[in-house]
Parts: structure tokens; sequence; C-alpha cells
């Protein structure tokens, strides 16, 4: 009998009913609680440790291996029915699944497994990337330092959402040695990395986007990783994260302003029927919501599809095709990045014609959508995007691929 060695195993897909039941009633139990955190400001300790144990965080990871084997477009379907119990969930994920996408498209081996058997046994990543302050553009302070046979981090991140919970951290850094700039993929719980959960923002209170800290944490060599071999589609893929984000808020929302209609017993004078639920122009505005979501909703997984082509173009020896599909994943998701974000805000700003004035009490905390899509629209400025791909339309000209913040010159 002739032994099959399966040699490099890709993530094309499993069905989607199927895995999406492994995961329902995890997200039930997360959205019983989510007004309740939001309300209090109460980080999702818990929920995320539930998904751990649920193995959501290994998703993508190829089932030979252990893992869900999800296409991108199955992972995005996940995520907005998880951002749909409680947004801010998926988005302190986001860091995770984008190193889980990293090592994917790593090549085969020994490294890759071993991050492969951390996310099946449940381990999870945080994402330490941006410097805020005296830091001019381009420019990475944190840094990597040779140390015997491992280096030291030092540093200080902000916006390293997810960290708080996770058990590694995702640290964009430079080498002190040749200044070039690596991934340092360091154990989130050791003496030297501090988390703060000082995020302040009026919406996606919970994210744990707050500052993390590195005082000569150690850092393995294997986990000091060139950026230049950084997955292609990276920029679109935490996007696409914030668009399933954008669509859950969506989902929420619409679910709320249903159930506050049928339940409402108060009419107007001026109304058109004895009970709310049979208010022609009510209805009207509920139906204009679904819509809105809906389309936010299809535009967040079309936008998804051009990125699982990325993936598997990856191993598929033809470097024409990756460039069509990289280029094709970023343009597409800043598509539905300017339409995805009007069409959410619009929504969750919509429904409260719905509704009463008692209806913006906080104790209902249907501000919370608003807040939170307004949040997640906040990053990667739409009018930048919009631009990029005008350009594209235009002349042709290739998005970038990865951006940057930091200080500009200073004003003469």
């Amino acid at each position: 009998m002739t032994e099959h060695h399966v040699i490099n195993p890709l993530s094309i897909g499993v069905d989607y009913a199927s895995l999406a039941a492994r995961f329902r009633p995890t997200f039930q139990r997360i959205a019983e609680g989510a007004p309740e955190r939001e309300h209090t400001r109460t980080l999702p300790h818990a929920p995320i440790q539930w998904l751990k144990e649920a193995g959501f965080g290994a998703v993508r990871v190829p089932v030979e291996y252990g893992g869900g084997g999800a296409s991108l477009p199955q992972l995005f379907a996940l995520l907005i029915e998880l951002a749909e119990a409680d947004s801010n969930v998926p988005q302190a994920l986001r860091g995770h699944f984008a190193f889980a996408e990293d090592r994917l498209n790593a090549a085969p081996g020994a490294g890759r497994d071993l991050w492969f058997k951390r996310f099946v046994d449940g381990e999870i990543v945080g994402c330490a990337w941006t410097e805020i302050g005296s830091v001019a553009i381009g420019d990475v302070v944190t840094q990597v330092t040779p140390n015997g046979d491992q280096w030291t981090l030092n540093g200080e991140k902000f916006y390293s959402t997810g960290s708080i919970f996770a058990d590694w951290i995702d640290v964009y850094a430079q080498r002190s040695d040749t200044g070039g700039d690596v991934i340092a993929a360091t154990r989130a719980r050791q003496p030297g990395v501090v988390h703060s959960d000082d995020w302040d923002g009026f919406g996606q209170r919970t994210t744990g986007s707050g500052t993390s800290r590195f005082t000569d944490a150690v850092v393995e060599a294997e986990n000091v990783i060139d950026f230049a071999t950084r997955f292609k589609y990276q920029t679109a893929f935490y996007q696409l994260v914030l668009l399933a984000s954008l669509a859950g808020i969506g989902r929420a929302a619409l679910k709320d302003v249903a159930h506050h209609v049928r339940s409402r017993k108060r009419i107007y004078s001026h109304g058109n029927a004895a009970h709310v639920s049979q208010d022609a122009q009510i209805q009207q505005v509920v139906g204009e919501v679904a819509a809105l979501v809906y389309a936010a909703e299809a535009s967040a997984l079309k936008a998804a599809e051009p990125a699982q082509r990325a993936y598997l173009a990856r191993f598929g020896a033809d470097e024409a095709a990756e460039r069509e599909a990289n280029v094709a994943a970023e343009i597409e998701s800043a598509t539905a990045q300017v339409v995805v974000s009007e069409l959410i805000q619009r929504a969750t700003s919509e429904l409260f014609n719905a509704l009463g004035a008692s209806d913006v009490r906080q104790g209902k905390g249907l501000d919370r959508h608003w807040r939170n899509a307004r949040t997640v629209s906040s990053h990667n400025p739409v009018i930048y995007k919009a631009r990029i791909v005008g350009d594209w339309v235009i002349n042709g000209t290739e998005p970038p691929f990865v951006w940057q913040i930091g200080n500009g010159p200073a004003k003469s």
C-alpha cells in the first residue's frame, strides 16, 4: 500500500454550514453579555477564552494540521457573525488572524508547523505596530538586539489591539545591527512586557487597543522574521477584518431596531397605525436599514474573494498571476471600505427614525452601534482609499501594499 504524504496542504474552504454551527453557540454566549460589557467597559477576556477553547483561532489552519480549513471568504463570514455578537471581539483578534495568515503564506517547514500547532492548541497573537509621539513617518524606534542565542526587544507601541488578551505579540521593529525591518514575535506573558488598557476612544472601547511596553523582552531567534517576507495582501486583509466588523455592527443594529419596534407600545397621534409595528413609515425605515446592511455584508464578502486568490497564487509558481491577485485584493478591499463605511454609519443613525426619544437613553445602548461603526470607519482613512481606487481606475496605478503613519516634516 502506497503511503500518501501531503506536502503543502492549503486552506481552500470547507462546508460553511458545518463550520459555522461549530462556533455559533459560542457567538450566542458572547452576544448575551455584550451590552453589559459595553456599558461597564469590561474587557472581553472570558469571550476570547471561550473562542480559544472552541478552536476559533485555528479556523484558517489547514484541516490536515487539525485546523478548520476555512477559506478567506469563510473566515470573514464567521467574523461578521462574531461582530454581530460583539464587534470588539473580531477587532481584538485582528492581529491574530493577520499573523496566522502570514504563517499560512510562509514556506512549508518545521517552523510553520510549530505555529500551526500553537494555533490549534488555542494560542493567539496580538498586534503592536504603531508608535505615537515624536516619531517621524517611516521611522521605527522599537528595536530588537542580538543577545547570544536570543534577541531582546525594547520599545513602546500604541494601538496594540488584542495584545492584552494574547499569548504572543506580533511586533513591528527594527534590527539594531542591520537596521532592517522585522516582525518580532514575542511571548506576551513575560517580565519584559507590560500591557496598559489606556485606549480611550468613544467606540470599540473593549478591543484592548492600548499601550504595550517592551523592556529587554526576550525573542527567540527563529521568531525574528524579515518584514520583506510578509504576505503581500496584508493591508487588504487588515481592512477586510474591519469590513467584517462593520457588517456585523449593521446586523446587530438591525436586530435591535426590529426588536424595539415590535415591542414598542407608545404611538404618536400623527402616526399611521394603532401599533408601531404596523406603521408603514416605520416599516419603511427598518426596511431601508435592512437594505443598507445587506449591501454592506455583500460588499464585504465579495471583497474577500481576491484575497483568497492571492493566497492560492502564493503557491502557484506564477508571479504575474500572484501580483494581479494581490492588486485585486487591495483595490477591492479599498473599494468596499469606501462604501461599507458609509452604509453602516447611515444604518446605525437611521435606525433612530423608527424609534422614539426614550430609545436614546443610555440604558438602551443603541448608540453603541453608531459609535462603534464610526470608530471602525476611522481606520485607514477612507478619503485616501477612494483616491487610490480612482487612480487605479483612471491611470492603472498600482496601490501601495504597505503604508505608515508618523510625524511629517516641521513647518517652516
